[in-house]
């Protein structure tokens, strides 16, 4: 059975083999896919890292892999002409977890390519965001089949529409309508239709500028063309190569006007003041602080998950300990300001809008070609953050406390840092409504008891005169 691979281009097929990322390609692509990585263009992408890091492998390479079962089994029937290495992406990301800040950086990313191309006479012939994989806060370009020869004399841009869909409408749907990118690319893999759009405008907001040329006009125009002549879908030449370039590099240009004047918006939501007003004394927040540090600094975790990051406060102190981190959190507009914060300080932090509650499932083909982000995070990271996070997990969402601190014993190799919010405490009480009977039994005695199944108590450090106890677990051997 395929496992999460990539099939969809004929050209050749992308997946996991154990721990590399193998890219089989077809003999009729070989050529164009050799011309371009040898060209300038693609070298001066591979040295910024723009484009994922490709080599093709020799012939005394590929031959083992022929009479290997496994690597069988994934290519198919599928003859091919090469085999290519890439280098992995520690966390594989999709648009469905990305805040909008990520999925706009990565349409710039994708216009930049395509621009680059036009100078060496290659074209990008696909524009999603299934294309671009984030390496910390910074998008990666991870298909190099996408990009052929084009005819020097066409002035389309043959994936126009698709940057459309998948990026341009996702984000005027959540500009204007407040619709969430998870809502959009969980049911909508090919992004959205401006006829989908329409439906949500009143009269007057057709009219708006960026209603009328991303949705309205479109949909009036394919409703006048419907039916209409063969020739509308003919590849167009204007038999001038200078005069295709131009139009179709200005064409790029004002796609990516449009991407601008799309740019989110610095948004507050529910939790994105939190770091600025929370429950803590300064004595007890500083606590806190000096606790989590001095843990990373013993664990000193290579990999990193912050569960429940908000802004990223801790994220960013375990990423300048030197650890790789992936933070989640349900809010996207804090999840927004982690990306920002990582960018602007260069921290390698891979901020995602994920509710561990309900994590981000199996999508695509066979439920293959998108792994569950459990799939993805089980048993890759050597320490677990679970700061202020724990007290909702059990009130708000119901989750029993043993199945909590199994989930973490599944993601971490090795530590949890965790933190104790007593019934006692006021966020806990607000949390619980008036249902405290519910969490009657939960005391710090009971909390170190179920620890103590998985994990074994290293230390633990009662944040000044609250209701809260940090903790620092380390796995007890299987």
């Amino acid at each position: 059975m395929r496992k999460a691979a990539s099939f969809r281009d004929p050209g050749g097929s992308c997946f996991a083999l154990g721990a590399r990322i193998l890219r089989v390609v077809s003999p009729d692509s070989l050529i164009q896919v050799d011309h371009f990585l040898t060209s300038t263009f693609a070298r001066k992408a591979l040295d910024s890292r723009s484009l994922v890091p490709t080599r093709r492998l020799a012939d005394t390479e590929v031959q083992p892999l022929r009479t290997d079962e496994a690597f069988g089994s994934l290519v198919g029937e599928r003859s091919f002409g090469a085999v290519f290495e890439h280098e992995p992406i520690s966390f594989p990301s999709y648009a469905y977890e990305w805040p909008a800040e990520m999925l706009s950086c990565a349409g710039e990313l994708t216009l930049d390519l395509a621009e680059s191309a036009l100078g060496e006479g290659f074209g990008l012939k696909d524009a999603t965001p299934h294309n671009v994989l984030y390496r910390g806060p910074h998008p990666v370009f991870v298909d190099v089949l996408s990009f052929e020869r084009r005819a020097p004399d066409d002035p389309v841009w043959t994936a126009d529409a698709q940057f459309q869909r998948t990026f341009l409408l996702p984000l005027l749907a959540h500009q204007r309508f407040g619709l969430r990118l998870v809502d959009i690319f969980t049911t909508h893999r090919d992004g959205l239709e401006p006829e989908e759009l329409i439906r949500l405008c009143g009269p007057l907001r057709k009219l708006s500028p960026k209603m009328l040329s991303l949705v309205s006009m479109p949909v009036w125009l394919a409703r006048k063309s419907a039916g209409g002549a063969p020739s509308l879908y003919r590849p167009r030449r204007l038999g001038n190569d200078e005069k295709a370039r131009f139009i179709l590099g200005a064409r790029i240009k004002s796609l990516r006007r449009q991407l601008r004047s799309l740019k989110p918006a610095d948004t507050r939501s529910t939790w994105s003041g939190y770091m600025d007003a929370h429950s803590y004394e300064a004595d007890a927040f500083a606590a806190k602080e000096r606790f989590v540090s001095e843990a990373l600094r013993e664990v000193n975790p290579r990999r990193v998950l912050d569960v429940g990051a908000n802004t990223g406060h801790f994220s960013a102190l375990a990423a300048r300990s030197g650890a790789e981190v992936v933070a989640i959190d349900q809010d996207a507009a804090c999840v927004g300001r982690i990306w920002q914060r990582a960018r602007e300080e260069n921290l390698n932090i891979l901020p995602l809008v994920v509710d561990l509650s309900r994590p981000s499932p199996a999508l695509g083909w066979r439920n293959q070609e998108c792994p569950s982000f459990l799939d993805r995070a089980r048993g890759q990271f050597d320490a677990v953050l679970m700061l202020a996070v724990l007290h909702h997990l059990l009130v708000t969402e119901r989750i029993p406390l043993v199945d909590v601190l199994e989930l973490a014993a599944e993601l971490t190799r090795d530590a949890l840092i965790i933190e104790f919010v007593a019934p006692q405490d006021e966020m806990f009480r607000r949390l619980a409504r008036g249902r405290d009977d519910l969490h009657a039994n939960l005391d710090a005695a009971a909390f170190e008891a179920a620890c103590c199944r998985r994990f074994q108590i290293i230390r633990r450090a009662r944040l000044g005169n609250s209701h809260r106890t940090l903790y620092l677990l380390r796995k007890c051997p299987d």
